[in-house]
């Protein structure tokens, strides 16, 4: 299984001259815990996330340190901590050294990385631009649809069910679905994302059902919180 497999393809981005403020907005309203910050080109030039900014002096959780922890600390980094914690811009808080992944790269690779760095999402680049993002919860979600990995061919005929139903999605005004809600497995489509009406939720039980080759359907979806309707 590669990142092409299991990544996001829809992935909420952000520019370096943002605010901080319309980032951390963002990160809420669509419940991540990183956004890939790109240039003009979608070319990855940081990532800044929850933990980028822990530490702001709107919130008055700057960093602080006893008197003596101050004196031993440089004021090359006392300076940088500032603009961390009271700069306007995305580009000031994010994290510059972006680790990132290829189409191609295993899933078990990506694991690897995630757990060495300690982080939680790694975007995904084709000749340098952003094509998707694999998280700790799409693995999580290909370990669930996983038991013993497939054989190539199998393999192939799911991808190309998943890539025949994205695309028929995709063409739906009412299809709000997000490419990471839709996995197959041995013929087996399985559908995991919200919905607003049980309208909603048929047509897209309908959608999968009409793509050939699909042996049946499991359906995962919960209705969409109320507290998010307004």
């Amino acid at each position: 299984m590669r990142a092409i497999d299991v990544m996001t393809s829809a992935v909420i981005t952000v520019d370096e001259d943002a605010t901080v403020q319309a980032a951390a907005k963002l990160l809420a309203e669509h419940h991540i815990s990183a956004l890939p910050v790109v240039d003009k080109h979608d070319r990855v030039i940081g990532m800044v996330s929850e933990g980028d900014l822990l530490h702001r002096a709107e919130t008055g959780t700057e960093q602080r340190r006893s008197w003596w922890l101050e004196m031993m600390t440089s004021t090359n980094q006392l300076a940088a901590e500032y603009i961390k914690s009271h700069s306007a811009k995305v580009k000031d808080v994010m994290t510059r050294d972006v680790i990132s992944v290829t189409g191609e790269t295993a899933a078990a690779d990506i694991a690897v990385l995630l757990e060495t760095h300690r982080i939680k999402r790694v975007p995904v680049l084709r000749d340098g631009r952003l094509v998707g993002i694999v998280s700790r919860a799409n693995l999580v979600r290909a370990l669930a649809m996983t038991i013993h990995e497939p054989s190539s061919g199998a393999e192939a005929d799911d991808r190309a069910i998943r890539d025949k139903l994205l695309t028929e999605l995709k063409a739906q005004k009412w299809a709000e679905v997000s490419p990471v809600n839709v996995t197959v497995k041995d013929g087996i489509v399985h559908l995991w994302s919200s919905y607003l009406s049980e309208q909603e939720k048929r047509a897209l039980v309908v959608a999968a059902e009409n793509i050939p080759g699909v042996r049946g359907v499991e359906d995962h979806m919960r209705p969409v919180p109320a507290d998010l309707l307004g």
